[in-house]
């Protein structure tokens, strides 16, 4: 019996809640509702979701406090929901580790959409892959390894939320080369993503603070082009 992936949905609208819950039991999610911040970490830990949907304005604890809370102790993924929709705020959001923002009012596809990508990109390789050849690049003391959503920095294991691993692998698999903004947001987070080249920005800075330059590789700037994983000889 395949067990069915749990969604916490947090937001202070009992109605907004339900509806989403709706859609989402639709598609043979388990879901649980909670509506403020505190509840919402207790949740956490007892119901063990899948996936956060978080609402940024609660009572009391707010998203931004909550998703900072959650990223201290797990890489869960979060889909922030927020009727604000500046740059600001996406990039706020992003920055405390969020995997996705999307801007109310919503459309349930959209939704449902932006779920299963999510998911889709956290969720390790099946048990076929193991078969196949590992996907993983490897410099000196770095090893990325796509196969297991692992990466290992100076002998120790480095925590990464899925899309900051990919956008990684990506340019450590191709290294010395560039890539436009434009080219990684179509690589990393594909036909199914609605949003603006900050959002590349954004998850660089977050892997610059985990993975220092190193003296034989860095991950470089290219000014008003992009960014790419440089490799010296």
């Amino acid at each position: 019996m395949v067990t069915r992936q749990k969604i916490l949905i947090v937001d202070d609208d009992e109605n907004i809640c339900e509806l989403i819950s709706l859609y989402l039991t639709k598609e043979f999610y388990d879901t649980k509702m909670v509506h403020d911040g505190e509840e919402a970490l207790r949740q956490f830990e007892l119901f063990e979701p899948n996936l956060i949907l978080l609402d940024l304005m609660l009572p009391g604890m707010d998203g931004y406090q909550v998703c900072r809370e959650i990223r201290q102790r797990s890489s869960v993924p979060i889909i922030m929901l927020s009727a604000k929709g500046e740059v600001f705020d996406k990039v706020l959001g992003l920055e405390l580790g969020a995997d996705d923002y999307i801007i109310k009012p919503f459309d349930s596809k959209e939704l449902v959409a932006r779920v299963k990508a999510v998911l889709r990109r956290y969720q390790a390789a099946p048990p076929a892959a193991a078969r196949k050849p590992a996907k993983y690049v490897e410099y000196e003391d770095l090893t990325i390894n796509l196969t297991n959503y692992s990466v290992i920095y100076k002998g120790r294991t480095v925590e990464m939320p899925p899309k900051e691993l990919e956008l990684l692998y990506f340019l450590a698999s191709s290294p010395n080369q560039v890539f436009t903004r434009e080219q990684l947001l179509d690589h990393i987070w594909g036909y199914e993503y609605i949003g603006d080249t900050r959002t590349v920005d954004v998850h660089i800075k977050r892997i610059r603070e985990k993975i220092k330059d190193h003296g034989r590789w860095s991950i470089s700037t290219v000014w008003g082009i992009g960014y790419k994983f440089e490799v010296k000889l």
